[in-house]
């Protein structure tokens, strides 16, 4: 017999979850008002997209754009409205935010759902210590100055803690995370792990956990857990393998200027000093096609395939100029704010599940 899905967990009506729904609603209008006293201006881009993005973990949900004349284009809900957003930037060379509604299929759970709401803000001229601040400011001005979550007490009204990854591996694992860059052993060996060989962890070419995978099991499992605790922190220079859009640092290749941050035990945001050559910006995407060929699907029989290449974005990013970006996690803002232990609690009528 095919294994039977998860049960959906019972949700509270409407009229029980109204005082949290209100609260999302001041929280929304609080949003607004902190981007257009800075002089952002609100922008809406397309939800269905030919491009929705390049995250190799992250798998889009597929549809059809039907035209009068009988033929059909293959679209996709957008994982983030960030490659639109940029090319807004380089038209405009406005500071841009947007509360948009993005989908991510597979995804679900007390801290996930299919469909949720991520807002997202571009400043140029901006570096990552500026948006940093500016990150500060705004989680200052809409949530209490203290926030609970599972145990841990949150101060909001204190300094944001600031920590690159090579420290926060040093002090949680007390491994070299730089030195030991795409050496997957000698990182298991000075984290005092063993390297795992299960079947489950095998990509299509038949290996094993690699340097990535360890990277983010030690990260998981050793470094969030200690770190936004008592304040929130801003975990910052990733290695540059996880660069993603993001500038590697002229002060040390090594590493890429990225930034998440992390309050409660939540990871809220993930943020980038924008990329703007186009050149590595396209080996970055077809590497990571190759990266995402090689993982076995995510379910039997998922076969959403390929995308076109977002040609209008990489052209875009000739023109960008000089700019940092970051996507927040709105309703887990809203969860901290509220005190939901759900993220279904602050959704306005549940997820998919």
């Amino acid at each position: 017999m095919s294994p039977q899905p998860p049960a959906p967990v019972p949700q509270a009506s409407v009229a029980d979850r109204l005082p949290l729904l209100r609260r999302r609603a001041m929280l929304v209008r609080g949003v607004r008002g902190f981007f257009e006293a800075r002089g952002y201006l609100e922008v809406e881009t397309p939800f269905a997209v030919r491009t929705p993005g390049e995250e190799v973990h992250l798998h889009p949900f597929a549809t059809k754009c039907l035209a009068p004349d009988g033929t059909s284009e293959r679209l996709f809900l957008h994982t983030s409205p960030e490659f639109a957003m940029k090319r807004l930037v380089a038209a405009t060379a406005q500071p841009v935010f947007q509360l948009a509604r993005v989908w991510r299929n597979g995804e679900a759970g007390p801290l996930h759902a299919a469909e949720f709401t991520m807002l997202e803000w571009y400043r140029p001229g901006a570096g990552l210590a500026g948006l940093m601040d500016e990150t500060e400011a705004l989680l200052r001005a809409l949530l209490p100055p203290m926030v609970e979550r599972d145990g841990a007490r949150c101060r909001i009204d204190a300094p944001f803690e600031r920590l690159t990854l090579q420290e926060a591996f040093a002090r949680h694992t007390g491994a070299d995370l730089l030195a030991t860059q795409e050496d997957a052993p000698a990182l298991a060996r000075q984290a005092g792990v063993r390297l795992r060989d299960g079947e489950g962890l095998r990509d299509r070419e038949g290996r094993g956990e690699t340097w990535e995978d360890l990277f983010f099991r030690l990260l998981l499992s050793h470094v969030e857990p200690q770190i936004g605790r008592q304040r929130p922190t801003f975990l910052t220079h990733w290695p540059a393998a996880q660069a993603a859009l993001a500038r590697r640092d002229p002060d040390d290749p090594r590493v890429a200027l990225r930034f998440e941050l992390y309050a409660c035990g939540l990871e809220l945001a993930n943020a980038f000093d924008e990329l703007t050559d186009p050149a590595e910006q396209r080996a970055r995407f077809l590497h990571d096609r190759a990266r995402r060929a090689a993982l076995p699907p995510p379910v039997p029989g998922w076969t959403v395939g390929e995308w076109p290449m977002d040609e209008a974005l990489l052209a875009a990013l000739q023109q960008m100029p000089p700019c940092s970006g970051i996507a927040l996690g709105f309703d887990r803002l809203v969860m901290l704010a509220t005190g939901a232990a759900r993220i279904n609690d602050i959704l306005w009528l549940g997820g998919a599940r």
